[in-house]
C-alpha cells in the first residue's frame, strides 16, 4: 500500500535554471520504492494548483547505517507545480504519496541493460542503475538533451559502473542530433550479446525507441509520461492505448498498467 506523507524538504539542489533535485525526508516510501515507480507530490498547501503531480523516484536516500530516510525527485521547471517544486525551500512540508505504479522487471547477468533517457526523462534511471549495479548486470546509459547544461550526474552514473553515451542537439556534449542514432548503431553491432532496453523521455523518442528495438529483436520498456490527476486509476487521465495478446486495441491507465510498459503493446500512431 502507499503511504501519504507531510514530507519534510531535506535539501533542495538547483542543477541549472530549470532543473533541480528536490530530497523529500519519507522514509516509508524509500522502504517501498523499487525501479521505475512514482509518487504524487503537491508543494502548495492551497488550491492552486489544486492536484497533485507524478514525478519518479529518482533516488532511495540512506543515512550512514544504510536506513532508508527519504527519496529524492528530478524536476523541469514548466508549469506552476513544476515552478513550486523548484522554489521549495529546506524544512517545508510537501505532500507526497507513494510508491505507485509498476516499476521496470529486472534483468539477469550476462543480459546488459541499456537505458535511453531523454531530458528529463532520465529519472528513473538512476535508481534502476544502482539497482542492477548491484546485480552484476552491465548498464549502459544512452542520454540525449539539447545542451551540455542538461546533462546531470553524468559522474554518479561512472561511479556506478555505467558506461555512458551521450548525444546533444547542439553539438557541446558527446555526438551532435538525437540519441536514437548511436543506439541504433550499438544494436546493430551487438548481434551476439543479450541486451534488454529500457527507455524514458519524449513520447516521439519512447516510439523510436521501440521501433528500433523491435527492428533488432529486443526486449524494451518504457516508462511513460502521462498527466495524472491522481495517480490511483480513480480518473482515467492518463491512458495509453495498448495491444492484447489477440492484437485487439483497448487503452489501460498508465497509474496502475505502467508507468512502465512494454514498448511492443503500446499503439504509438
Amino acid at each position: 500500500m502507499p503511504s501519504d506523507v507531510a514530507a519534510d524538504v531535506i535539501a533542495n539542489i538547483p542543477l541549472s535554471n530549470d532543473y533541480n533535485v528536490l530530497q523529500l525526508a519519507a522514509p516509508a516510501i524509500a522502504a517501498a520504492a523499487t525501479p521505475g515507480q512514482f509518487v504524487m507530490v503537491k508543494v502548495a498547501t492551497g488550491h492552486d494548483p489544486l492536484l497533485r503531480r507524478p514525478f519518479s523516484v529518482f533516488e532511495v536516500l540512506r543515512d550512514r547505517a544504510g536506513r532508508h530516510i527519504g527519496i529524492s525527485i528530478l524536476n523541469k521547471r514548466i508549469g506552476v507545480s513544476t515552478r513550486l517544486v523548484y522554489s521549495a525551500r529546506e524544512g517545508q512540508r510537501v505532500s507526497c504519496l507513494g510508491p505507485l505504479g509498476r516499476p521496470f522487471s529486472l534483468v539477469e547477468p550476462p543480459t546488459e541493460a541499456w537505458m535511453v533517457a531523454g531530458g528529463v526523462g532520465l529519472a528513473p534511471f538512476l535508481a534502476l542503475t544502482e539497482t542492477l549495479a548491484a546485480r552484476g548486470v552491465p548498464t549502459t546509459l544512452f542520454y540525449g538533451a539539447r545542451r551540455a547544461s542538461e546533462l546531470f550526474y553524468l559522474d554518479t552514473f561512472r561511479q556506478l559502473g555505467a558506461r555512458l553515451v551521450l548525444t546533444t542537439e547542439d553539438g557541446s556534449a558527446g555526438e551532435a542530433g538525437r540519441i536514437i542514432a548511436p543506439l541504433e548503431r550499438e544494436l546493430a553491432a551487438a548481434t551476439n550479446r543479450r541486451v534488454a532496453l529500457y527507455a524514458c523521455g519524449p513520447e516521439g523518442m519512447l516510439a523510436a525507441t521501440a521501433r528500433v528495438a523491435e527492428r533488432f529483436a529486443r526486449p524494451c520498456q518504457v516508462s511513460v509520461e502521462r498527466t495524472m490527476g491522481c495517480g490511483m486509476g480513480g480518473c482515467y487521465s492518463c491512458v495509453v492505448p495498448m495491444k492484447n495478446e489477440q492484437g485487439t486495441a483497448h487503452h489501460v491507465r498508465s497509474c496502475i498498467a505502467g508507468p512502465v510498459l512494454d514498448a511492443d503493446r503500446i499503439v504509438w500512431d
